[in-house]
């Protein structure tokens, strides 16, 4: 079973992204880009979904240090954001994210979008 790490600092928005996902993939939930750094040195995922506005260290800064790693740099990250924004787009883009998905999202379309990248 493929491995996804979700990264949010809200614990609403863990819970429903692992309730949408929990089915199809084993789901590890971490409340920070630091817990999901500690937890890289132990699991390598398939995938990430990376919340942006995090305290401490955004989403843009963990791909960033994600994308300087030679183990970690192929790993597919997928943005979630409560902003839809054409320069988060394009900045996610640059980064190397796969994609980005607008909060609330639908169960299905978020199921798509991680499909087409592991």
């Amino acid at each position: 079973m493929k491995t996804i790490f979700i990264v949010d600092d809200s614990d609403t928005n863990l819970a429903m992204a692992e309730e949408a996902l929990e089915e199809y993939f084993q789901i590890m939930t971490l409340p920070s880009a630091e817990k999901m750094f500690g937890l890289l040195e132990k699991i390598k995922p398939d995938l990430i979904l990376l919340d942006i506005e995090m305290p401490e260290m955004n989403g843009f800064e963990a791909l960033e240090k994600l994308k300087t790693n030679s183990i970690w740099a192929d790993i597919p990250v997928i943005f979630l954001t409560g902003t839809a924004d054409k320069k988060i787009e394009e900045k996610s883009s640059k980064l190397g994210a796969v994609g980005v998905f607008t909060k609330p999202f639908s169960a299905e379309s978020l199921l798509s979008k991680i499909n087409s990248h592991i």
